[in-house]
């Protein structure tokens, strides 16, 4: 297993596995709307036209800079699969989106301070082998997995589509869907690797 980075890397033609939770643990998400919103600030940050805010002022761009290939938010944190072309893209894309959703988020539950523990923690991937296992524990995040709306896992597995979600460096690593789909079913494989990024991510 390839070594890690716990602190923010910033390096150019590289994998992310990127990871933030709420602020004491506290829910993030508190309804399908909430979920929406997030998963709609890809789109306004990472599609392939720059967007437009009410006013006609347009929101900072990355599309080209950065990749998103993979997601999955649950109630009280995210995980996202990022590559960077771009350096300090991350760290940008990163900072809109958060920052966005907190203030969508306190203004809509009249909320106050910071919805996130900290900032977000990112380690770097180096290796196909790794970036396998990360975007498979990635989509493992909930238990009914194959069914959960608010992952990329439909991307995948299920032929849907969005300019902002960049699937060819996962799709590439597999025959075709089904040997995708085996390799996120085989459990026994995924046992501790999941261990092992739990204490990556729990000592950061």
């Amino acid at each position: 297993m390839p070594s890690r980075n716990v602190q923010k890397p910033d390096v150019i033609n590289s994998y992310y596995h990127v990871y933030a939770r709420g602020n004491n643990k506290q829910q993030i998400f508190m309804e399908p709307a909430d979920y929406d919103y997030f998963i709609n600030l890809f789109g306004r940050y990472l599609s392939v036209k720059p967007s437009e805010d009410k006013t006609g002022v347009i929101y900072p761009h990355f599309y080209g800079k950065i990749e998103l290939l993979a997601y999955c938010l649950m109630g009280n944190h995210f995980h996202l699969l990022l590559y960077q072309y771009e350096q300090s893209s991350m760290s940008h894309l990163m900072r809109s989106i958060m920052t966005s959703y907190s203030r969508y988020f306190n203004f809509k539950y009249n909320k106050t301070g910071s919805l996130y523990e900290s900032t977000y923690k990112a380690s770097i991937i180096n290796s196909d082998s790794y970036l396998t296992h990360i975007s498979r524990y990635i989509h493992l995040n909930p238990r009914y997995w194959q069914r959960y709306k608010y992952s990329s896992i439909g991307y995948y597995l299920n032929g849907k589509e969005d300019e902002w979600l960049a699937k060819d460096k996962i799709d590439v690593l597999f025959d075709n869907v089904e040997d995708h789909k085996a390799f996120l079913e085989d459990y026994e494989d995924q046992k501790a690797v999941i261990d092992e990024l739990k204490y990556e991510l729990a000592n950061q």
